[in-house]
């Protein structure tokens, strides 16, 4: 255990609100912000301040994971590397979703809001908080202290927060059309699915979005080692 064991705990609690509150505030202001600035410029300002932050959070993450109480030890445990590593790709196919407009998100086209109810959204229709959550279980599960579970529940609160807050800014923007598509999906994965009230059609994962996720997950186990170097020498 560090001398100060929960310090980082506070820490890292008071970056992920203020994570939350700069992203989830930014995401409730943006008609208005749209209207003064436009679509463009709202993107570029809400990424100008939601990803310094975001890795922020990120580079404090990798240098206290280890803080705190170490409730378990399973690395060396047969099948816990794979086991987090296939649960980690899962997460980013959710947490990056190929109905996202990746031309939207980096502004080259107008960036609008969507409602989708197509590919991972008749799985779930929030994505992204399935893709966290299966995300913390893994990284909890590899690092088993007491800072990396602090994480995941602020991460998974946040998350949950973003359910919702999505579904109101949604139904503020579509009205009855988001209550229908709302009828027609769920927010626990598969449930939609296995009443009935929604189709999985597999062809429409079949995009080069996913492939590119794919990609990405892979370059991003490669990095991990030398993400780690990185971050300590910054010593935050």
């Amino acid at each position: 255990m560090n001398e100060t064991p929960w310090l980082s705990h506070g820490v890292m609690l008071g970056l992920l609100a203020g994570f939350a509150f700069a992203h989830s505030g930014l995401a409730a202001l943006r008609p208005w912000g749209e209207n003064w600035i436009g679509a463009r410029g709202y993107r570029i300002g809400f990424a100008l301040v939601s990803l310094p932050l975001a890795f922020i959070l990120i580079i404090y993450f990798f240098n206290h994971r280890y803080d705190g109480i170490i409730f378990w030890e399973l690395q060396t445990q047969p099948g816990i590397f794979e086991l987090v590593w296939i649960l980690s790709a899962i997460s980013f196919l959710f947490l990056y979703p190929a109905t996202f407009n990746l031309l939207e998100i980096a502004a080259i086209q107008k960036p609008q809001v969507h409602l989708y109810e197509t590919g991972i959204i008749r799985i779930t229709r929030h994505p992204q908080m399935v893709g966290q959550i299966i995300w913390c279980i893994a990284h909890t599960l590899w690092i088993g202290s007491s800072f990396a579970l602090v994480t995941s529940l602020g991460l998974i609160a946040h998350h949950l927060f973003g359910v919702w807050h999505g579904d109101r800014r949604l139904y503020s923007r579509y009205g009855d059309a988001f209550l229908k598509v709302k009828e027609r999906t769920s927010v626990i994965p598969f449930l939609a699915i296995i009443d009935g009230r929604q189709t999985l059609k597999w062809q429409e994962f079949l995009r080069p979005a996913y492939l590119g996720v794919a990609i990405f997950t892979y370059l991003l186990w490669l990095a991990h080692p030398w993400l780690i170097q990185v971050t300590a020498k910054l010593n935050i």
